[in-house]
């Protein structure tokens, strides 16, 4: 099979991009990125774009299972409609094009607490994109709702280090549903699932990750 994935440069799409690697299931990986990737795999092919247009693409862009881990941050994307465009515009613009290439399952990486009606901008935000894409009606539509990633990030968030040092200190306080999660778990779970031959719209939340 052929797998795209989107944000291989990230967190957690690296993670997915090595899992996917070691898959014997997938014998191609599309990797669809903004960064080019230090790395080279008979298995891989590399994509570089800005997403900003992909209709020359639209006939590479062919995966029986699409993975999508792009995501950032309103401050590192410098404003909420920046921050918009890519997590939500660009990974609709793809789900878009895989649909109608015959895409039959779609996993996506979204939030704990997305939801449309949310006061906070991030979490409407990602409630919308679920949303969207259940409106597109894949064969199977895998969520994953993860709480607080860990992991090695090449950039620093502030944010998630105090989450990070409260969940270390605290953490047999904090209720399972709540407690951080490592990447690498979430991209696990994420292709295990893919795999299952699931039928229908799959939403997992923090805590039902770990048990995949």
């Amino acid at each position: 099979m052929t797998a795209l994935l989107l944000g291989a440069s990230g967190l957690t799409g690296g993670y997915c991009l090595q899992e996917l690697l070691n898959e014997n299931q997938f014998d191609k990986i599309i990797a669809l990125s903004r960064k080019p990737l230090n790395m080279n795999h008979p298995k891989l092919e590399q994509i570089i774009t800005d997403f900003s247009d992909l209709t020359n693409l639209k006939s590479t862009l062919k995966a029986e299972v699409v993975f999508c881990c792009l995501g950032t941050t309103i401050k590192k994307a410098g404003s909420k409609e920046k921050f918009k465009q890519i997590d939500f515009e660009y990974p609709l613009r793809v789900a878009q094009i895989a649909k109608e290439n015959g895409t039959h399952t779609f996993a996506l990486v979204s939030a704990m607490g997305a939801d449309t009606y949310s006061l906070f901008f991030y979490s409407r935000v990602k409630g919308e994109l679920e949303q969207a894409l259940k409106n597109l009606s894949f064969p199977s539509l895998i969520i994953l709702q993860p709480s607080l990633l860990l992991g090695d990030r090449k950039e620093k968030r502030i944010g998630e280090d105090i989450g990070k040092v409260i969940s270390a200190v605290l953490g047999f306080l904090i209720p399972a549903k709540y407690k951080a999660i490592h990447a690498q778990q979430v991209a696990k779970a994420m292709v295990k699932l893919s795999l299952q031959g699931l039928s229908g719209t799959i939403i997992k939340e923090n805590d039902e990750i770990k048990k995949v």
